[in-house]
């Protein structure tokens, strides 16, 4: 992680585009954060539509990814590895409660933060932390790393690993440059922790 970063559970820079206040929110807002679901009132939605062409644009490859054709256990992986990676703690804090409903046990979680070489793992398991480190460390994902994916995933798995990790760096840059707060019903779960 860059020096002087924030790690995955801290939540201290400053707010530099606020979260669009509901008095604030048209017809058109509104019927776009619908679209979310459940989660339209939470702050990184809140924030990202301001800028409605985009948010209207970037939905969809948002859910795409999250109901794609790996396994929610697989995806959770991969984001928390790079939630942690990039020190985001927003992204951490809620995807902490997609991997539990994904059945990822706390001891999961810790070895996600300890890497690809932590006991435990499955030789598919430590291919997609080590996928995650190798995309954000090298930008590509080595031929070693390429080959155990290869041998349990079609091309289209294997099309969403890079794609997952690359969606997951743009949200941690987002959220961590616009300064989008985590809110307080999350913030037990963002534990503080530095990747070495």
């Amino acid at each position: 992680m860059p020096e002087g970063a924030a790690s995955a559970g801290e939540d201290r820079s400053e707010v530099r585009i606020a979260p669009l206040p509901v008095d604030e929110r048209d017809d058109a807002t509104n019927e776009l954060l619908d679209k979310v679901g459940p989660g339209r009132d939470l702050n990184l939605f809140t924030t990202l539509v301001r800028h409605q062409r985009l948010f209207r644009r970037w939905l969809p490859l948002c859910g795409g990814l999250l109901s794609g054709k790996l396994s929610a256990r697989d995806r959770e992986l991969l984001i928390l590895r790079t939630a942690d990676r990039c020190g985001a703690a927003y992204e951490w804090a809620h995807h902490l409660v997609f991997a539990a409903d994904a059945g990822m046990t706390s001891e999961e979680v810790d070895r996600v933060r300890a890497g690809a070489g932590a006991d435990g793992w499955t030789e598919l398991e430590s291919a997609l932390i080590r996928s995650a480190d190798e995309l954000h460390d090298e930008c590509e994902i080595s031929a070693s790393t390429w080959s155990v994916l290869a041998a349990h995933y079609d091309q289209e798995q294997l099309i969403e690993v890079p794609m997952v990790v690359g969606h997951y760096h743009m949200v941690a840059f987002a959220a961590r440059s616009f300064g989008v707060r985590i809110e307080p019903a999350y913030r037990p779960h963002a534990v503080p922790h530095v990747v070495e």
